[in-house]
């Protein structure tokens, strides 16, 4: 079976920055809520993996929850995904044209269509939350 590449690498890897540096915008640090604080991670975010924490490291920064991933004039969004047992995983931001783009981990950027057009070994889940703010 021929599976169309749905997804563009857009950037080297470089360990540099992770995929929720890269959803909100930044390029140079790695955000993680670990508890020893060694990475950056959002004022009065939760220092936890929860989807909760993760909600509020980008609340922190001005987005806010909303419902559905479609593209909306005006507003930027980021889905948060996770595993079924809740355990968030990654996080990707929407381009201007409804296109997504992705930091997958320390490895490449990449822009896609939809949130499954990832790799193959890629596993983050599915999109539990989407948040926006607008642009």
């Amino acid at each position: 079976m021929n599976r169309r590449r749905m997804f563009v690498e857009t950037s080297p890897a470089t360990p540099c920055y992770n995929c929720l540096a890269w959803a909100a915008g930044e390029d140079n640090r790695w955000w993680e809520p670990d508890v020893l604080g060694l990475y950056y991670w959002p004022p009065g975010a939760p220092r936890e993996i929860s989807l909760s924490a993760f909600v509020a490291a980008f609340v922190s920064i001005g987005y806010v929850e909303c419902e559905g991933d479609e593209l909306e004039e005006g507003f930027q969004k980021i889905a948060i995904y996770a595993h079924p047992n809740g355990t968030p995983t990654h996080a990707a931001r929407q381009l201007s044209d409804g296109r997504w783009t992705s930091k997958l981990g320390e490895y490449i950027d990449i822009e896609h269509d939809t949130h499954a057009d990832y790799p193959m070994g890629c596993n983050y889940g599915t999109v539990r939350i989407v948040v926006r703010r607008q642009r």
